[in-house]
């Protein structure tokens, strides 16, 4: 069972508490590494920013690049209205890549491979750019279900499709996430696996593997984030523009 490369995403209790209206509530493991997560990266900020010196030091540099970052990616995707929406943004992008980056540690859990909680993150954004859309442009928001130039005869099937697309954004942002670090984890306890019951000479060669493998987790945990990120901005376009 503990070579199973299932198990290292199995959910469990660690403090059992009452059921609230119904739900389970108990504290589990993902509850845990959330909660390191989130402090991991609020000790960074508040380390990062304590200072503020007009010359930064290295923390202090490594904050800002942070966030210059996902500015960048805001002016890129959405324009300088979208800076008004930073602390959702730069909140889901160091959210996401810090639960990325503690999975990859020995003995940790990957938070967001379950795509309940990266499901719940998609959900907070896209009611977030659903209520911004027609805060910002009220009944108008509804165009982007309909091309401009669209003939009348084609609009009816066209709205369906968008209306579709625009309902799965949540789905399709969840999964792809969930799923892109729960393959890169299953394949490294594959080859751990191997390793195991390999004879000593041949270990050296997968050994190496995992240890490149390892090096790749680490880029796709930071393009992942990357990527819900743009998305984010993406959709988020459609509701400032």
């Amino acid at each position: 069972m503990a070579l199973n490369p299932l198990e290292q995403f199995r959910i469990y209790t660690i403090v059992e508490l009452p059921k609230l209206l119904g739900y389970d509530i108990s504290f589990t493991n993902s509850s845990l590494f959330m909660m390191i997560s989130v402090m991991l990266v609020v000790f960074f900020l508040l380390l990062g920013i304590r200072k503020g010196s007009v010359v930064p030091g290295y923390l202090q540099a490594a904050v800002e690049y942070v966030y210059d970052f996902v500015v960048s990616i805001v002016e890129s995707n959405v324009g300088s209205k979208g800076l008004q929406h930073i602390p959702l943004i730069f909140t889901v992008f160091v959210f996401v890549l810090s639960c990325n980056l503690v999975g990859i540690l020995p003995y940790s859990f990957t938070v967001t491979s379950h795509v309940i909680v990266t499901f719940a993150l998609a959900m907070v954004v896209c009611v977030y750019v659903t209520v911004i859309g027609f805060e910002e442009r009220g009944i108008e928001f509804l165009s982007i279900l309909l091309p401009k130039g669209t003939p009348s005869w084609l609009a009816p099937i066209i709205i369906l499709i968008k209306l579709f697309a625009y309902l799965v954004r949540p789905i399709s942002l969840s999964i792809r996430l969930a799923a892109n670090m729960m393959a890169g984890h299953i394949i490294i306890k594959v080859i751990a696996g191997f390793i195991v019951n390999m004879n000593i000479i041949l270990t050296p060669a997968p050994f190496v593997f995992i240890i490149a493998m390892i090096g790749f987790e680490v880029f796709v945990a930071a393009l992942q984030a990357y990527i819900f990120t743009i998305l984010t901005c993406v959709y988020l376009s459609d509701a400032v523009k």
